[in-house]
C-alpha cells in the first residue's frame, strides 16, 4: 500500500490550482479540460482537486463543503517550510484567512494555520528535527 493522493472537493477547480500556485508555490500539473479535476505539483504524493459535483457522484448522501463550513473541516493539510512567517505572509496576502499566527511550539517547531478560499485548512510548518 502506498498513499498516492489527497483529493479536495472544491467549488472551482481551475481557481483552486491557481490559488495553490500564488500562495504556496506549487505549480499546476494538470487540468482535465472539463474542468472538474485537477492536480499539482507537489512531490511523491498528489494534491488534487476535484469539483464537488464529481463528489454529489461520488457520494450519493453527499458531502461537507468545506467552503460553506462556518468552522474548518477537521482535517488539514501540512505543508513544510524553513520561513513560515514568510509562507504565512504570502498565503494572507493571495486570500486566505489567518486561523492562527507562526508561534513556536514546545518541541522546537513553528506552526501556523490559514484558511483557503475554497475552504481547505493548511497548516504551514517548519522540519521537527528527530531528537
Amino acid at each position: 500500500m502506498q498513499f498516492g493522493y489527497t483529493i479536495i472537493y472544491v467549488p472551482d477547480v481551475a481557481a483552486s490550482l491557481a490559488f495553490f500556485e500564488r500562495a504556496f508555490g506549487f505549480s499546476p500539473r494538470f487540468l482535465h479540460e472539463s474542468g472538474t479535476y485537477g492536480e499539482l505539483d507537489t512531490g511523491a504524493t498528489t494534491l488534487a482537486f476535484a469539483d464537488h459535483a464529481l463528489g454529489h457522484a461520488n457520494f450519493p448522501g453527499g458531502h461537507v463543503a468545506a467552503h460553506s463550513s462556518e468552522k474548518p473541516l477537521g482535517m488539514e493539510i501540512a505543508f513544510v517550510t524553513p520561513d513560515v512567517p514568510a509562507a504565512h505572509e504570502q498565503a494572507l496576502r493571495h486570500g486566505a484567512t489567518e486561523l492562527a499566527a507562526p508561534v513556536a511550539r514546545p518541541w522546537g517547531q513553528t506552526v501556523s494555520y490559514v484558511r483557503c478560499p475554497d475552504g481547505t485548512l493548511v497548516e504551514l510548518c517548519t522540519p521537527i528535527l528527530a531528537g
